[in-house]
C-alpha cells in the first residue's frame, strides 16, 4: 500500500470520526435529568439492583423497629422530657 493512499484513508477516517462526534453532540439540547426516565425499563440487571436495594431498605426498617421496641418506655414519655427541660430552664 502506498504512503499517499494510506494518508488519504487516514484523513478520510479522521473526517468521518469528526462528523460522527459532532452529530452526537446536540448543541441546542440542554442537559435534563428527565431524559433518563425509562432508560432502564425492562433491563433485567436493573430489576435485580432494585430488588436488592428494596431488600436492604426493608432490613434497615426491621432493625430500626427492633431498636424502638427495646427502649425503655419511660424514655419515650414526652411528659417526662418536658418536665426535665423545665427544670433546666428555671
Amino acid at each position: 500500500m502506498s504512503k499517499t493512499n494510506l494518508e488519504e484513508r487516514v484523513s478520510a477516517l479522521e473526517r468521518t470520526v469528526a462528523e460522527l462526534v459532532q452529530s452526537r453532540r446536540p448543541a441546542d439540547r440542554a442537559k435534563d435529568w428527565r431524559r433518563t426516565i425509562g432508560m432502564f425499563s425492562g433491563n433485567e440487571l436493573m430489576k435485580q439492583i432494585d430488588a436488592a436495594g428494596l431488600r436492604i431498605r426493608e432490613e434497615d426498617r426491621r432493625q430500626a423497629r427492633r431498636r424502638e421496641t427495646k427502649r425503655p418506655e419511660m424514655a419515650n414519655d414526652p411528659a417526662r422530657h418536658r418536665s426535665s427541660e423545665r427544670a433546666q430552664v428555671r
